[in-house]
């Protein structure tokens, strides 16, 4: 269990706290590494990984239309014949 708890500090707003259970020992021990390298403490370099991450730009998703056309423009389009409407039929008689 990974427990990460702050204090209010003066003349600061006050922090929230978690606590992330369930954390695979080899994430941890990653995470501890990580820390030791860029010399923090293990809440630290966690604080600085959700900071970093969180502060990102969301990157808008992808119209899946447009890409695929992007993609397939390169190679010219082609022309489909669209057959002639028919007259609407009379709907079936249920008695």
């Amino acid at each position: 269990m990974l427990n990460i708890v702050e204090s209010v500090k003066p003349k600061c707003m006050p922090v929230a706290s978690i606590t992330i259970r369930n954390v695979d020992e080899r994430l941890k021990r990653r995470l501890r590494i990580r820390a030791a390298e860029h010399g923090r403490s293990m809440e630290e370099e966690a604080r600085e990984i959700l900071r970093t991450s969180l502060n990102r730009e969301a990157v808008p998703a992808k119209n899946l239309a447009r890409a695929i056309r992007a993609r397939f423009a390169p190679l010219g389009g082609i022309d489909l014949e669209i057959p002639p409407r028919e007259a609407i039929r009379e709907p079936p008689r249920l008695d």
